[in-house]
């Protein structure tokens, strides 16, 4: 008996058995991977409620000196690369450590989808979260009376280099240590940079020895430069851009030389 397809062509089937085309694959898993985010209660407490809770908290009250001018002129571009570490390295390296323990990105690896290409839409996802929290962040910005100013193209390179350096540093620990090492090394990278990455502190409030250690780290490069250019109204910032793309090629090479599957 002669197979038939739903259009009646003899010999065929449909739909036709087979990947889909590879742009269609990168797009439904980061159409997944962004949807499991913004699920995931504690991701969304990381990495969109504790930055506007700082950003609204310090700006609010006088609890750290920013030195002189407005205190959300300081804090605003520090608070945005607060939350692009927040999502591109902590949440990012959580998440895929579970996924490595539980054998998801085995199963994933294993799929038409290649290993290139899940990365691909893991940095899409990253991607769509950052620019949620980059949109949230200014509203809540200008509404405490935020000025500003610069170049909008640097500060999207500045944001690009940094995503790149943090998801970098994020993989590299997801793909090289054990889930609860990922977790509690994340979350204290997380704390530790919140302090001494010129966030809320300015680093000149630091010992100058300390000083010219944490200008090198690139939530501190990201920072500065986020500031030089919102705050001040500088050109290119071409030494912090040298750090965050250092950190981003370092970073993304370690992760794809070191980074294990399972």
């Amino acid at each position: 008996m002669s197979a038939h397809s739903e259009t009646g062509v003899e010999g065929t089937y449909a739909p036709q058995p087979g990947a889909a085309p590879l742009p269609r694959m990168v797009r439904a898993q980061a159409w997944l991977e962004t949807r499991t985010q913004l699920r995931n209660g504690e991701q969304l407490l990381l990495t969109v409620i504790i930055p506007t809770l700082l950003l609204v908290l310090f700006s609010a009250v006088d609890i750290v000196d920013t030195g002189a001018g407005s205190r959300v002129d300081f804090l605003a571009p520090g608070i945005l690369a607060l939350a692009m570490l927040s999502t591109a390295f902590t949440g990012q390296a959580i998440a895929t450590g579970f996924e490595r323990r539980y054998g998801v990105l085995k199963r994933l690896g294993a799929s038409p989808l290649p290993r290139w290409g899940l990365m691909t839409a893991k940095t899409c996802a990253v991607v769509v979260i950052e620019a949620l929290q980059v949109l949230l962040l200014t509203v809540v910005a200008l509404a405490l009376g935020w000025s500003p100013h610069g170049n909008p193209a640097t500060v999207l390179l500045l944001l690009l280099l940094g995503t790149a350096a943090f998801s970098g540093l994020g993989l590299l620990m997801a793909g090289t240590l054990k889930a609860e090492a990922t977790l509690a090394g994340a979350n204290l990278v997380f704390i530790l940079l919140l302090v001494g990455g010129g966030v809320i502190v300015p680093l000149e409030k630091f010992p100058h020895a300390a000083q010219s250690v944490l200008q090198l780290l690139p939530i501190s490069a990201l920072s500065d430069g986020l500031r030089d250019v919102l705050r001040h109204g500088a050109g290119v910032p071409w030494s912090d851009l040298g750090v965050l793309a250092v950190w981003a090629v370092v970073g993304l090479g370690a992760a794809a030389r070191f980074f294990k599957w399972e």
